[in-house]
Parts: C-alpha cells; structure tokens; sequence
C-alpha cells in the first residue's frame, strides 16, 4: 500500500489533517502523521519505507532523501520551495512539488497589514500617515503580488510593478503600470512589496543601491525570504535616513540590532507568518494532498519544480 508522511514540525490545523487524512485514504493509500518533532533525525527515521511526503517549512534534506528508499515525490505545502534540496530529489528519481496559490491571500492581507502598520507608526499614539493616494510597487507579480496589486487599488493605492517573466500586457490589464527596470520601482514607489525567491541571482539584491533612491518616507516590505536582503545594506539606508522603515515577515539576522537602533522604524514577526491563516493552512494541505493522488494514480507532474 501507498504510504504518505505528513511531517510537520509546525503542525497544520486539525481540519487540514483531517482532509488530508480523507484524500489519501479515499485514495487507498495509508496516512502516516509526524508532527512537533524537535530533532532532524526523527524526520530521516520517520521517511525510511514511505512512497510520498508532505512537508511545509521542514527541510528535506540530501540525507532525508537518501534515507527514504521508497520515496517518489515530496510536496511543499506552500509556494516556497528553497527547503527542499531539489538536486537530491532529482538524482534519486524523486518529484518535488510546491503547492502555489494556495498561501497567496493569506500573505498578501498580510503585506497591506503591515504596510498600514507601519503607516501608523506601530499604532503608537503619535501622528501617522495613510496609505491611500500613495505609490506601491510590487517586486514580482506572481500570485501574492497580484493580489497586494488588487488590494491596493482597493486602499486608493497607485499600483507599479515590476517582473521581467511577466508579459506587461497582463499587469496593465490589471490596472498596473509596469516599469522597465527595478531602479525604476525603488525609485518612484513610496511602497515596495517584495514577492521574488531566494536564488543565486537574487540573494543579497536588495541592498544600499536600491533602498536608497527610494522617496522620502519609503517603507519596504519583505514577505518573500530574509536571504534576499542584504542585511548591511539595510542597515546603511536606516542609519543615513530616519524616514525609512522596514516590515518584515522573517526577521533578519540582525534583528535585535536593528531594533535596538532603529526603534518604531522596523518591524518583524516573531515567526514567518505569511501563510498563518486557518484558511490558507487548510488549502495548502489539502492541495499538496491531491497533487500526491494526482501523481502517484496518473502520473501528473503539474506542479513540479525539479524538473
């Protein structure tokens, strides 16, 4: 029988297990659970005779991958994808898959939520500023930029964005301006919403040279990955301009000295909590659930990403 791990240090909600459990068992397959395990080694034991892995941000490593014998493919319920090693999926023969959407509201509602934060000045009881009549720029206009797009036309917002792997035919028929280069978003948007992926071209490529032309009052917002930060960067733009402000779904390493020098002029989540929702927790389950059916019984690859 057809065995699937739902390993997850971080458990989903009991609907989304429950769901899961549904899916797969509908399925003929056997249900296996690993949740708010401390140790890596319980996840390299747990995978040993298992046909198929669910995963949110648990990393599955070259030896997760080599440890599983039977594994065919490992699904990433979320969009994110940098925790898997793809290269030891691909050399064992194993489909690695994200789950892309399904998160998407629940990070977009979250990068206007910290934008009017930050607008508000933490909801501390001094003079804030509103976002309405204010430029945003969306850096990368995938499924969560689409939507911060949209909810910022909703809040009044003048809506950019920039993404070379987008026709511009798409974004203006959104009612979105594209811009030509990313100098050109830093430097007209009094918002930025950063949706790219961390990769060798893009680690480090927010840094001093594009937060600095920003306007005066700029806030950069990051639910995407810390890793494309470059953290000294940041630090420059916020020592040489006290307008500036940082919200941040995944604090950086420098964290505490950022807090420390630039008090009420950054922000971050205790966790990463993009994806935080009851809703999206539910869909991305379910989601990664299906593609497993979906591969294991026809063998459809739609959402790999080691290909």
């Amino acid at each position: 029988m057809t065995k699937v791990l739902v390993a997850t240090e971080k458990p989903f909600a009991k609907a989304a297990v429950d769901g899961i459990r549904k899916i797969v068992e509908e399925a003929g397959f056997e249900l296996a659970l690993l949740e708010k395990y401390t140790d890596h080694n319980d996840l390299i034991k747990a995978v040993a005779d298992v046909d198929a892995l669910i995963v949110r941000s648990d990393k599955v490593t070259k030896e997760v991958v080599d440890a599983a014998k039977n594994l065919k493919i490992v699904v990433r319920a979320g969009a994110g994808y940098d925790n898997l090693d793809l290269a030891a999926c691909s050399a064992k023969g194993v489909v690695a898959m994200n789950t892309p959407g399904q998160n998407s509201n629940a990070v977009a509602e979250l990068a206007i939520g910290m934008m009017i934060y930050m607008a508000r000045n933490q909801f501390q009881p001094v003079s804030g500023t509103e976002i309405a009549g204010k430029k945003i720029g969306i850096h990368a206009y995938g499924n969560v930029g689409k939507l911060v797009a949209k909810y910022g036309k909703g809040f009044g917002m003048e809506v950019f964005a920039f993404d070379p792997f987008v026709d511009k035919a798409v974004i203006e028929n959104d009612g979105v301006k594209p811009v030509g280069s990313i100098e050109e978003l830093y430097s007209t948007c009094d918002y930025v919403s950063l949706h790219i992926p961390a990769n060798e071209k893009t680690k480090k490529s927010i840094g001093y040279d594009l937060l600095s032309k920003m306007p005066q009052g700029a806030t950069l917002v990051n639910t995407a990955r810390k890793e494309v930060i470059d953290e000294d960067g940041l630090k420059k733009v916020l020592e040489e301009r006290p307008d500036f402000k940082y919200a941040t779904d995944i604090m950086a390493d420098c964290h505490a000295e950022l807090v420390e020098k630039f008090q009420g002029r950054v922000f971050a989540t205790p966790k990463k909590m993009g994806a935080q929702t009851k809703e999206a927790n539910v869909n991305a389950g379910l989601a990664a659930a299906r593609q497993i059916v979906a591969y294991i019984k026809n063998g459809d690859t739609t959402f790999q990403v080691n290909k």
